[in-house]
């Protein structure tokens, strides 16, 4: 029989849990058991149990008998592989904790469509200002606006029908004569809902796209909100 320290069977168990939790999250935030917040709160509670798992077996690593190092370690391999796929994940936490992102953060895109959908009502949809434009700019860096060199109202109608094509996307509005788009995008995973508004705006003829995309829940959006800016604005430019 394979020998173990008591910290290694500690830090072994807490490996499994934290295996369990990862998985189970998103597994019922998917299939709306429970609200995607909860079972992201699920998940997270994992992530934390999968470093409390690493920190135990490295102190069981240094101070266990050196007969149960070997079991300590092969134990360790559950928290080692959670650890290392969120850390790939969130792109090596190098992205900014902000879930509002916007192609103008001096005059943003202003949601109003999105005011009155049930999941919003009484939440908070103004753009937070400087707060999170400054992490936005050294988390990202410039996030532009694409400068299109048809009329304002023949832009608009290519960019609805750019956002009509998406698959996934819900478009919620759409105002011909406001050059505005609104609507919400659905996360395959934890079925997390991001809204976003599009305007078309005259400059001297020309047009420029801006676009704000927000996350409904959390901090963060591990980056989420940038890339889909980025993505559909280089859609449109093509």
């Amino acid at each position: 029989m394979t020998p173990h320290s008591r910290l290694g069977r500690v830090s072994t168990w807490l490996g499994r849990l934290s295996i369990v939790a990862v998985l189970l999250g998103p597994l019922v935030a998917h299939f709306e058991l429970v609200r995607p917040i909860a079972g992201f709160a699920v998940f997270g509670v994992g992530v934390l149990l999968a470093v409390l798992s690493l920190l135990l077996g490295i102190v069981a690593l240094a101070i266990g008998p050196a007969g149960t190092r070997g079991s300590t370690a092969l134990g360790s391999i559950p928290a080692v592989l959670v650890v290392a796929v969120v850390f790939v994940a969130s792109g090596g936490g190098n992205v900014p904790r902000i879930n509002d992102i916007t192609t103008d953060t001096a005059d943003p895109p202003v949601f109003v469509h999105a005011l009155t959908l049930p999941e919003n009502v009484g939440r908070d949809m103004a753009y937070p200002g400087e707060a999170f434009a400054s992490q936005q700019r050294d988390g990202y860096g410039e996030i532009e606006a694409v400068t299109l060199a048809s009329p304002p109202d023949e832009a608009f109608r290519r960019v609805a029908a750019s956002a009509r094509s998406i698959d996934g996307w819900v478009i919620t509005r759409e105002d011909p004569a406001a050059r505005a788009l609104e609507g919400y995008e659905v996360s395959k995973l934890f079925r997390f809902k991001d809204d976003f508004v599009i305007v078309v705006r005259d400059s001297n003829g020309h047009s420029v796209v801006h676009m704000r995309s927000k996350s409904r829940d959390g901090q963060g959006d591990m980056g989420v909100n940038a890339k889909r800016i980025r993505t559909f604005l280089a859609r449109v430019k093509e």
